[in-house]
């Protein structure tokens, strides 16, 4: 059975657009939720479309106790049946938001924030979200640019002098 891309925002959550603008490409998206790519949109539904704790670690190379934690804090929201925990697409999804997040040196408040924000008001209020975050991370990353320059020219000058030091030696 094949779907177009809008059926499977229908199966994985009520709102079409789950996917926030810019932060994934088509390509992630694919990857995220079995998409096959590129230029046609289309899933081909598998007979296990939900991934176990341990799959869901083992694809994202996370601890079962980080799973638990973002379910602890509301990031994921996986099915359980019993004790036992399944993923399906939608987690998969919000799983490589959250790590992108963190590459990109976001708090895990505010990437749930932002998610809580998508889920209730909708892009718009997501998007300007994102901008504001983006637009204070990026100068925390240029602050610590700088730092990490100054570090390193220190760094090569010492080394260099006690390079120098050790060539008058010999």
């Amino acid at each position: 059975m094949s779907l177009t891309l809008g059926a499977c925002n229908r199966l994985f959550q009520s709102k079409p657009g789950q996917f926030p603008p810019g932060l994934y490409s088509s390509r992630e998206i694919g990857q995220a939720e079995g998409v096959t790519q590129p230029f046609v949109h289309r899933m081909t539904v598998m007979s296990e479309t939900r991934l176990s704790l341990k799959e869901m670690c083992a694809t994202f190379d996370v601890t079962p106790r980080t799973l638990r934690y973002y379910e602890y804090i509301e990031l994921l929201q996986p099915q359980r049946e019993g004790r036992t925990r399944f993923y399906g697409p939608r987690e998969r999804a919000r799983m490589t938001l959250i790590l992108r997040g963190r590459k990109w040196g976001f708090s895990l408040e505010d990437i749930r924030q932002w998610l809580l924000i998508y889920e209730n008001e909708g892009t718009g209020a997501q998007m300007r979200s994102w901008v504001e975050l983006a637009d204070r991370q990026l100068d925390d990353l240029a602050k610590q640019h700088a730092q990490l320059a100054e570090a390193m020219t220190e760094l090569r000058e010492m080394r260099d002098n006690v390079a120098r030091e050790l060539d008058k030696k010999d």
